[in-house]
């Protein structure tokens, strides 16, 4: 993709963002909002801008990494909800609210991020030892472990009651997005730029630690820095939003199938796209059933399985 085509997208994921501070059940119009009602000011800065910029960086963040996810284990069928990365963050935020029930945003979203980084780097552990790493088992075996450490929350959040606050965890939804509770959300912009400056060291990371090493890459040091990204990014979404599976899979898939594998010029339509993505989602979510709303985890799962069975059955017929 071209420099103009992607400034192409970036005004299209504008455009997008526009339109999503004019959706929703309250009355706030372009007209209410030129005629200076004081009403539709109010709710178009406390909830629509934030709720749009939410969107946006979880969505940016997100699918890249799911890309760094990828070329850290290389394979293009994981990502950070079907390696266990989002389950074990959800596991740390039930730890933290269990021990310390008043904690602050910030400590449970420290927390979140250790146990996401311990249950990425076990994932990363286990890969190593599958003999031929086949294409289609390290998913699986993500999906597995995520599955282990999403039975073993469930199981402690039914004892402590808290099988409803571990539900909002899981289901990603930016209808409780306000002003003052989303800005640890910024916190994955500065990520998302980190992930594409060091784009290059991940790209020869994922051809393997023998060849790194011998283009005098410290392979170690890479993977440390892609397992904190990663773990940071999925940690501070789901305290901030929830989990939206699928998507740090599927948009990465489309925009190597689009633009190819040069990873210097695909973060930024990752980013783009995935933006896009997620606020389309995020429209059709609150329009289908309009005045009730549909949480974009929902909608983003439901089109990101469709999409994921798609990319496997691909991939299976072209081996075939």
């Amino acid at each position: 993709g071209s420099g103009s085509q992607l400034i192409g997208a970036g005004a299209a994921v504008a455009a997008l963002a526009i339109a999503s501070m004019f959706v929703g059940v309250s009355d706030v119009s372009l007209p209410a909002l030129l005629a200076g009602d004081p009403t539709a000011w109010d709710i178009f800065w406390i909830s629509r801008v934030p709720r749009t910029s939410s969107v946006i960086l979880a969505g940016m963040a997100l699918s890249v990494a799911g890309l760094i996810m990828q070329l850290m284990a290389r394979n293009k069928f994981v990502e950070p909800s079907t390696v266990g990365t989002v389950e074990s963050a959800s596991l740390g935020i039930l730890v933290v609210t269990v021990a310390v029930p008043g904690a602050a945003l910030l400590a449970k979203m420290s927390v979140a991020a250790v146990f996401a980084a311990l249950g990425t780097g076990l994932f990363l552990l286990v890969l190593r030892r599958i003999p031929l790493r086949n294409t289609l088992l390290v998913p699986l075996v993500g999906i597995m472990l995520g599955g282990v450490i999403a039975a073993v929350t469930t199981f402690f959040a039914y004892r402590f009651d808290l099988l409803q606050t571990l539900n909002s965890w899981m289901i990603g939804d930016f209808s409780g997005v306000l002003r003052g509770r989303y800005e640890l959300l910024w916190i994955v912009a500065a990520l998302t730029l980190v992930g594409y400056l060091c784009a290059d060291r991940f790209t020869m990371a994922g051809m393997g630690q023998e060849f790194s090493t011998n283009l005098g890459l410290n392979y170690n040091r890479v993977m440390m820095t892609g397992l904190v990204i990663v773990s940071l990014i999925s940690a501070v979404v789901v305290v901030s939003i929830g989990s939206i599976p699928f998507l740090g899979l599927i948009v990465p898939n489309l925009v190597s199938l689009a633009f190819g594998d040069n990873v210097r010029r695909s973060v930024p339509w990752v980013a783009v796209f995935g933006a896009g993505f997620v606020l389309a989602c995020d429209i059709i979510g609150r329009a289908i059933r309009f005045p009730y709303e549909i949480p974009v985890g929902v909608v983003v799962s439901a089109v990101g399985s469709v999409l994921f069975l798609y990319l496997l059955l691909r991939k299976r017929e072209r081996r075939g």
